[in-house]
């Protein structure tokens, strides 16, 4: 196995010698493109695979020990390819022409400016990464989207590509990825299906089954659905509305329960055990963040608006409003009960990512929180046990009332209260008889994730403020 090995390695290291067949390039070395390409070098060492990226800190980053995205198993799953059969580079021009299949994994934000401001897919890096490939060009080339992208976007990026005037042929699929991050290795190793869509042409299904043999290294065939290209697009904005559809649900009741004394963990309980619900995406919380459910819904709902499918529009955009209502709701309930003011009171804030066991702080709802509690003059204490650099970044606008800390005990000493946003599990596991200790009295904590044991909290002597349950106060 290890002579084996080694001939793998060193037909790499030449210029290409295995021909670009094999070859497989990302163009983008963020969340999905980095993970997803790790998994199919392990899983299908006869390929080269190579990520390129014009960020060259990022690059730096993925070749070295310290990885620019935390993720669980990830570090090792990189570590086993890298250098064999996979490589991170910035040299995104080689890497088109060296490769035949080339994902496109590039960032797809929502428009800020012009027409659908506010709501549509800015397409623009897209568009760059599509005519940076017609340039570099010399052969035919199979393009797959990886980043998610509004329905019939393949239709255009498909008419760039065949504008050139160099008589090549390029064949566009979508694949969009269904990671969760904080689980995103695991997910890629036993997804709970692959989608690929392709035109409804035989060279679109020719490459569509490209695509699949490499998938089918290790995902069962019967996971591995074939539709067209945009049903393959709708799917992912669909997906994506639908769970963050179950959140804000849930999260709407919370507020509810808080009113009439009902305990949000026991309805949704009780709720989850029809088994035409289920119990996924039924723990009320904060709100939810990350980089697609947003972004997703608001892609939706521009579509229907084109559409002038308005009433349909008005529904998926609920759900996003109900999400900045949570947030906002949490944020005013720490106001309310601390005496309607945190004006120059210390609140130590667990938890900045979107979600635990990721560095994202990507739409997480500790921006805003901590922007409101801010503007309430409010002095912040936070910590996080892998997004504080994230949170640097995204708190620009706010430093004087804002510290970052490493050590959480650190963080609550001299604070008046502690507001829970991401639910990591080491939250679980600290000595609150000691954190209490460190507080100033009366002590607060609002617990938005419901994983602290709140009766326990109580008879330590905290205020405890759950989501969705009635408050534990001494007054």
């Amino acid at each position: 196995m290890k002579s084996q090995a080694r001939l793998l390695a060193l037909k790499f290291t030449g210029d290409n010698e295995m021909g670009n067949e094999k070859s497989i390039l990302c163009i983008g070395a963020g969340y999905v493109g980095g993970p997803t390409m790790a998994m199919i070098a392990a899983k299908c060492p006869e390929y080269k695979v190579t990520v390129a990226d014009i960020n060259a800190d990022r690059i730096v980053r993925w070749n070295s020990d310290s990885l620019p995205i935390y993720e669980p198993g990830l570090e090792q799953l990189v570590a086993q390819s890298r250098g064999r059969n996979l490589f991170f580079t910035t040299d995104v021009e080689k890497g088109i022409r060296e490769s035949k299949i080339i994902f496109v994994s590039v960032n797809t934000p929502t428009k800020t400016f012009g027409s659908g401001a506010g709501k549509a897919a800015d397409l623009q890096f897209w568009e760059k990464s599509a005519r940076l490939i017609v340039e570099c060009s010399t052969e035919d080339k199979i393009v797959v989207e990886k980043s998610t992208l509004p329905v019939r976007a393949a239709e255009a990026i498909h008419r760039i590509l065949q504008s050139n005037t160099k008589g090549l042929n390029f064949s566009v699929l979508s694949n969009p990825e269904f990671l969760a991050e904080g689980t995103a290795v695991a997910d890629l190793e036993n997804p709970d299906r692959v989608l690929i869509g392709s035109m409804t042409t035989p060279d679109g299904h020719e490459s569509m089954q490209r695509l699949v043999d490499i998938y089918a290294h290790w995902v069962p065939r019967e996971k591995i659905l074939t539709t067209n290209v945009w049903s393959s697009e709708m799917s992912k904005l669909v997906s994506n509305a639908m769970l963050a559809q179950r959140i804000s649900s849930i999260n709407s009741i919370s507020a509810l329960c808080e009113k009439t004394e009902a305990d949000i963990q026991e309805v949704s309980r009780a709720v989850s055990m029809d088994s035409r619900i289920g119990s996924k995406f039924l723990r009320a919380g904060v709100g939810f963040g990350g980089s697609c459910f947003k972004k997703d819904i608001l892609n939706l709902v521009y579509l229907c608006e084109c559409y002038n499918l308005h009433e349909v529009a008005a529904y998926w955009e609920q759900v996003v409003l109900m999400n900045e209502y949570q947030e906002r709701r949490f944020a005013e309930r720490i106001v309310k009960n601390m005496f309607n003011t945190v004006s120059n009171k210390r609140i130590a804030v667990f938890g900045f990512a979107f979600k635990a066991d990721t560095g994202d702080t990507r739409e997480s709802p500790a921006i805003y929180i901590s922007n409101l509690l801010v503007g309430e003059h409010a002095s912040l204490a936070i910590y996080d046990p892998k997004a504080i650099e994230n949170a640097k970044l995204d708190l620009t606008n706010t430093e004087g009332r804002i510290e970052y800390f490493e050590d959480p005990y650190e963080a609550v000493r001299g604070a008046h209260a502690i507001a829970l946003i991401t639910d990591w599990k080491e939250f679980t596991t600290y000595d609150y008889e000691k954190i209490f200790s460190l507080m100033e009295k009366p002590a607060f904590i609002f617990d938005g994730r419901n994983i602290l044991d709140h009766e326990r909290l109580y008879t330590l002597g905290f205020n405890v403020f759950p989501l969705g349950k009635p408050a534990l106060t001494h007054f």
